[in-house]
This record gives structure tokens, C-alpha cells and sequence, in this order.
């Protein structure tokens, strides 16, 4: 019997909850996985001044903003509601005009091949998940809407550029999906956290278009388009053995 699958938070994959969301907070700021200085240490190295940075997900982050105040000026930011991007447009317009902002669906990018050397996410990609309830079972939908994100991101990067995601999936969960040939990149990933003891912690996977997939991440791809094995039966009961049988007929 096929698998039941329940939305622990179906809310998350729905325009109208979010446009909702947005039109309640105004110019109030949230922050998924924290702000852009916990990170920072692990993402400023794979950054550069001068690149053209496409923001996936802004929602009403301030990491488009961090990004430009720290000299990363060149950044477009999408969402795919037109109610967050308002805001975010009418919030920054006087601190950086400079900023992009566009109403778009993270599964059809409207930018030209090679349009970007980074592409950055944090959190966005989770969203596509909430309706898994086994994160090792993950349903072919799910699989697909991930895939068609991914490849349309690995279409707009530059060779050489790099894709960011940065999230709490951990790598048994989350390197699947992105380690498919068909992208054209390298993945690392690094552990980001707190330090203290007991702390959550979260990962920055990055992705270099234009370099090899390592072997053993291409064989974890390859398996995520696999059928699970059927269970293995239990073995039958042992017979019993002679004494056993002695004792029985003892007892009759």
C-alpha cells in the first residue's frame, strides 16, 4: 500500500498564505535560519564584489539589503508574491535604489542563460518539502518540482559561477538532489551553527558550475531515482528440534 503523505505546514507552498503573511507585516522583517551575519563566515568566501548575485525566495529578509550595505551591489531579488515584492521594493527604494526586485516562480526563471555567478537561496528550497512526511522516502513529486528548480539555476548560472543554498536538510537528505550530473556543477558543504552545545545547525551547500561532481556524490544522485527495495520477509520459524518434540510427547 502505497505511503500516506501529510503537509505538516501545506500553508508554506500556497501564494495567497504568503501574500497574506506579507500584507500583515508591512515593512516588518523575518528572518528563516537567521540573519546574514551567522552565515557570513562560511558564504563571504565564495562571494565576490562584482558579481551579479539573483536572490531566490527574498521574501522580507534583509539579506538583499545586508548584501548591498556590505558592497555586493549588484543583486535581483524574486518572490512569488507580488505583495512581498511591493514591500520590499517600497522598504528599500531609498537606502538602495540600485536593488532588483521581480515577481517570479523559482521553477521558471525569466533571465537568459548565463545571466548570473551566484545564485543564493536560504530556506526557499525547504518549501518544496513541507508536504514530505519521510525524508527518505521522498515522493516523485517533490523529487521533480526539485529537480526543475535546480535546473533552471544551474541554466542561468555563468561557468565558473556558484549556487548557495543554504538550509537545515541535512546531507544524507538534501545531497540527492543536488548531486545530479545533468546540473553541471561541483558540491561541498560546510556546517554552520552557533557553537553551543545542543545548538541547531544548519548547512551551506555550494555548488561550482562547470567542475566535476566527486564519484561518490554522483552514485548518491544516481540512487535518488531508484526504487526502494521491496522489504525483506522475516525468515520462518525454526522447527523444533528433537527434544523439543520429546517433551511434547511427554506431555500428552
Amino acid at each position: 500500500m502505497e505511503r500516506r503523505r501529510r503537509a505538516a505546514n501545506p500553508q508554506y507552498g500556497r501564494r495567497r498564505f504568503w501574500d497574506a503573511l506579507y500584507q500583515r507585516e508591512g515593512a516588518e522583517t523575518r528572518e528563516w535560519l537567521g540573519g546574514l551575519s551567522r552565515f557570513l563566515p562560511q558564504l563571504e568566501p565564495e562571494l565576490r564584489p562584482g558579481d551579479r548575485i539573483l536572490v531566490l525566495g527574498c521574501g522580507n529578509s534583509a539579506l538583499s539589503h545586508d548584501l548591498h550595505e556590505l558592497g555586493y551591489t549588484d543583486v535581483t531579488s524574486i518572490d512569488f508574491s507580488p505583495a512581498c515584492i511591493a514591500a520590499m521594493r517600497a522598504r528599500c527604494a531609498r537606502c538602495c535604489p540600485g536593488l532588483r526586485w521581480a515577481v517570479m516562480d523559482i521553477r521558471a526563471l525569466a533571465f537568459p542563460d548565463a545571466s548570473f555567478d551566484v545564485v543564493l537561496e536560504k530556506g526557499t528550497l525547504d518549501v518544496l518539502m513541507v508536504e514530505e512526511t519521510d525524508p527518505w522516502d521522498v515522493s516523485p513529486q517533490a523529487a521533480a518540482s526539485m529537480r526543475r528548480v535546480l535546473a533552471e539555476v544551474s541554466r542561468v548560472l555563468r561557468p565558473g559561477g556558484c549556487f548557495l543554498s543554504i538550509t537545515f536538510a541535512q546531507p544524507h537528505f538534501r545531497k540527492p538532489h543536488y548531486a545530479q550530473e545533468a546540473f553541471g556543477w561541483s558540491l561541498r558543504h560546510t556546517a554552520c551553527g552557533d557553537g553551543d552545545a545542543g545548538a541547531f545547525h544548519y548547512f551551506l551547500y555550494i555548488m561550482r558550475k562547470g567542475q566535476p561532481l566527486d564519484p561518490r556524490d554522483v552514485a548518491l544522485g544516481r540512487r535518488l531515482h531508484q526504487p526502494l527495495p521491496p522489504p525483506v520477509p522475516p525468515p520462518p520459524p525454526a522447527p523444533p528440534d528433537d527434544d523439543e518434540d520429546y517433551l511434547l510427547a511427554i506431555q500428552l
